[in-house]
């Protein structure tokens, strides 16, 4: 399993709970500071990740997303 934080960037109120519809989004909560949001993905193969990113770059009023992936 390959895990991976990304960090959303939406003016969008409830961004937090849209990255739940997600399959991969094991968890999203709202942050304060430069992103408003943080969403927790799991998968079996690290390549999607990107598919994930992309889903979540998809999703209406997403700016921008920064992604992180758990080194081992």
């Amino acid at each position: 399993m390959v895990k991976a934080v990304v960090l959303v960037k939406s003016p969008k109120k409830f961004i937090a709970a849209r990255l739940k519809r997600i399959s991969s989004v094991k968890e999203s909560f709202a942050v304060s500071g430069q992103f408003d949001a943080v969403a927790i993905i799991e998968v079996d193969i690290l390549t999607h990740i990107k598919d994930i990113t992309i889903e979540i770059q998809k999703i209406t009023g997403v700016e921008r997303t920064e992604t992180m992936v758990q080194v081992q």
